[in-house]
């Protein structure tokens, strides 16, 4: 596996939609699962209910007062919605193996970090995909100004970062990559 540091210049000659913007889609194998099941699940049994119950609601009469008919038809456009990003999602990702990283002391996509920020608080974040993102569980997007200000840092590196309160300079402490 080559080291994998995103190069932001990455340019395709197709269009890009949504949150891409020319940009591939790396994605851990885990996160890629995830976006495979949300589309089967919508596919096969969110979108089925409720196309029988516009079917249902259609058979009642007078359309344009019907709620059932018109919140069904509302609901199946959002499933239609998400069912096309998702699958653009999915045509266009890259999964990156994190545990295949032969750079081990350098960030790369799918570290887990541990920073030190210059009051000496820590805290660790795994960087990974756009679509897996969670910051409540310590996932952060590696295109995050976060992720970016840590990319290719070695253990002990300064880095600067610009948070919403100003400059701060980051202590990278620890990295890791799973097994």
């Amino acid at each position: 596996m080559t080291d994998y540091a995103p190069n932001l210049d990455d340019d395709e000659d197709d269009e890009d939609q949504g949150p891409l913007k020319g940009r591939k889609n790396y994605i851990t194998r885990q996160g890629f699962d995830a976006l495979q099941a949300e589309l089967r699940n919508l596919s096969r049994i969110e979108r089925p209910k409720v196309v029988e119950i516009v079917s249902w609601a259609a058979g009642n009469g007078d359309r344009s007062e019907n709620g059932d008919y018109l919140y069904g038809k509302k609901k199946l456009r959002e499933i239609d919605r998400r069912m096309r990003f998702l699958t653009k999602r999915i045509e266009k990702a890259e999964i990156v193996d994190p545990a295949l990283q032969t750079r081990r002391d350098q960030v790369f996509f799918g570290a887990t970090v541990t920073y030190e920020n210059e009051r000496g608080d820590a805290k660790t974040i795994t960087i990974v995909g756009e679509d897996e993102a969670n910051s409540d569980r310590g996932l952060v997007s590696w295109i995050s100004p976060i992720a970016m200000a840590l990319l290719k840092a070695y253990e002990g590196d300064e880095v600067a970062f610009r948070a919403p309160g100003g400059r701060t300079l980051l202590t990278v402490v620890e990295i890791s990559y799973p097994e």
